[in-house]
């Protein structure tokens, strides 16, 4: 798959807005943690994919019932779905001049539908490369490699599954109003989209 930029402008996988809110301070104290261990940008990126796939538990894994859309809450209060925990990667990535941007997938959930999935791409190289944050756990053994990908799940056509080629520099709109519409975790689980 050809990942394809919903923009030519590489600055709009640097931005900040209210849901990628890389100046706000506990953003901002997350990555001068981190940076300060790190020797190059990528050691960064990898120390910040580790963080947020493992510090931060999937609010399904954990039974977390809040709902979290904005990078520094995702931070602030440890807890997330896939999409939070992208935003919260994206920010930590971008407050340190690393372009990132959100990816989706469309997988099979387990009521036997489908659910889309976010993810992220860094660039490096003058390329992307996706990178599931989601969090490990029976049968899931994602990591951050910038040689081949090592998601959390590979799509299966066969099933309806799909990856969806668009890395966009903003939340997917669909999403992001399920997210922020969402009083907790199982409604959201009702009303988040199943396809893009």
């Amino acid at each position: 798959m050809e990942p394809i930029q919903n923009t030519a402008d590489l600055s709009a996988y640097l931005a900040a807005d209210e849901v990628i809110d890389h100046h706000h301070p506990v953003v901002r104290a997350t990555a001068a943690r981190l940076v300060a261990e790190a020797t190059d940008p990528y050691e960064y990126a990898r120390a910040a994919y580790e963080f947020v796939r493992d510090a931060i538990p999937h609010s399904a894994d954990s039974g977390d019932l809040r709902v979290t859309w904005r990078a520094s809450d995702v931070l602030a209060l440890g807890t997330g779905i896939c999409h939070a925990k992208s935003h919260a990667l994206a920010a930590l990535l971008r407050a340190e001049d690393i372009p990132t941007a959100l990816c989706y997938q469309r997988l099979t959930d387990e009521k036997g539908g489908h659910a889309v999935h976010g993810l992220v791409a860094v660039r490096f190289n003058g390329a992307w490369h996706r990178q599931d944050a989601r969090g490990n756990g029976p049968g899931v053994d994602a990591r951050f490699s910038l040689d081949g990908e090592r998601l959390a799940w590979v799509p299966d056509p066969a099933s309806g599954e799909t990856d969806y080629p668009v890395l966009y520099a903003e939340p997917h709109p669909a999403v992001l109003a399920a997210l922020r519409a969402a009083p907790d975790r199982p409604y959201l689980g009702r009303t988040l989209p199943a396809a893009l």
